[in-house]
């Protein structure tokens, strides 16, 4: 016993039932043959020629049985024999065409009852090419119902007359199913690889820009953790300055309240909006300790190329320029762009030699590393890791993004790989006045 919903979905689908007859059967609509690997080794030509030869098998058959064939036999033979190649273009209408071909020629060759009847071997052979052809563009229900009118005609033909039944309906009955079931399979199974192929696009897409999620949430548990510190850092000086200041005024202290209580408001706002990024869902007293760690900065550089080096990686570094301080957000973007670079090296350049190089200039900085051709093959990626292709740059690209700066990534001639950032970081007067 079905429950409501097998019942809703019956209900559904004969609501729209003639609506698929009307749009894959009623209309004359051009719906050319798709590539399938299958039926590629069947170009056009050889269709045509096919069809010519079973048509004047037709001819032949009719002739031998009825001297002379009549005219109008003819006509139809030569209208089924041109089905097939209609039907490469517009299947429906060809269809149609094969079928009325075959209910007429069997009911003007009744009286003739050495003629073939109701069908024709080359009538078979020509309208089950029809079929195969039709039930590879349209939906399983219009190639059943087109199967169910063909055999329709046959059947009808026979009612009138009280004959034996001939072999050729049954014969043409298994060949019209059996290119029905064929062609409706292969649609099948080229429907589903199209939908698998669309399917695998909206995962990898969802993949990426869930990866992008990612590396935007954790830029922003990092910023927070910088503008948290320098929030803190003005409400401690605040606090702190009218003690520096013998016998303060009234109206100066109030300033100073009123900046350490702004100072105060604003972190715990920011707390609120991002603090919710801290968690990791596992509680642990390790993982607080990580998260509450301080931010790295390119003075942490050279801490992060010893452990690399401790990984196995052969890296280099160099740094041009007069080196300086930049913001919390250029240091801490810098510093992870060549994390990120570094570990893309030892999962996907396994054996290679990379180097790193940092240049300090008027506008900023500029960050490049670059890396030597693998010497083996890189280790297969789990579906799903965070080392997957593409999505460390992303995350690259966005830190640039975020301070308004560019990185580009590409393969080198040598067959390495070199990733460069260039971040804003403009001069400025204390940096231009420093000793």
């Amino acid at each position: 016993m079905g429950t409501a919903g097998d019942t809703a979905r019956w209900e559904s689908a004969l609501r729209a039932a003639p609506e698929i007859l009307r749009a894959d059967l009623g209309s004359p609509r051009r719906d050319p043959l798709p590539r399938h690997r299958y039926l590629s080794w069947l170009p056009h030509a050889h269709l045509v020629l096919l069809s010519f030869l079973l048509g004047m098998w037709g001819m032949t058959e009719y002739e031998n049985s009825m001297e002379p064939a009549p005219g109008s036999i003819t006509l139809f033979v030569v209208l089924q024999t041109a089905a097939p190649v209609l039907a490469l273009t517009r299947p429906a209408a060809a269809t149609w065409l094969s079928t009325a071909a075959l209910l007429i020629n069997g009911t003007l060759a009744a009286p003739f009852f050495a003629a073939p009847w109701p069908w024709s071997g080359a009538a078979v052979a020509l309208h089950t090419l029809v079929l195969l052809l039709l039930s590879l563009r349209v939906r399983p229900l219009a190639a059943a119902t087109a199967l169910g009118v063909t055999l329709l005609t046959g059947i009808g033909a026979l009612l009138p007359h009280t004959v034996p039944h001939p072999a050729i309906l049954s014969v043409g009955s298994a060949f019209f199913t059996t290119a029905t079931v064929v062609g409706c399979s292969l649609r099948a199974a080229r429907v589903s690889r199209t939908r698998l192929v669309e399917q695998e696009v909206l995962t990898a897409g969802e993949r990426a820009r869930r990866a992008l999620l990612e590396e935007r949430g954790r830029i922003a548990r990092e910023l927070h953790d910088v503008v948290a510190h320098h929030m803190s850092v003005i409400s401690i000086q605040a606090q702190v300055a009218p003690h520096l200041v013998e016998n303060p005024s009234p109206e100066l202290r109030e300033n100073l309240a009123g900046i350490r209580q702004n100072a105060v408001d604003a972190l715990t706002e920011l707390r609120r909006v991002l603090g919710v990024l801290r968690g990791d869902g596992d509680g642990s007293d390790a993982a607080a300790g990580v998260r509450h760690a301080p931010q790295p900065t390119l003075d942490r550089l050279g801490e992060l190329l010893g452990n690399v080096r401790a990984a196995g990686l052969d890296v280099t570094a160099g740094t041009h320029g007069a080196t300086r301080p930049l913001s919390p957000g250029a240091e801490l973007s810098a510093y992870r762009i060549v994390q990120e670079a570094l570990s893309n090296v030892m999962r996907h350049a396994p054996g290679a030699r990379a180097t790193v190089e940092t240049r300090y200039h008027r506008d900023g900085l500029t960050v490049r590393i670059t890396n030597t051709a693998p010497r083996g093959p890189a280790a297969p990626t789990a579906p799903g890791a965070s080392g997957e292709p593409g999505h460390g740059l992303l995350g690259m690209r966005e830190r640039a993004a975020m301070l308004g700066g560019e990185l580009a990534a590409g393969p080198t001639p040598d067959g390495g790989w070199e990733v460069t950032a260039v971040l804003p970081a403009p001069l400025t007067t204390k940096d231009i006045t420093a000793p």
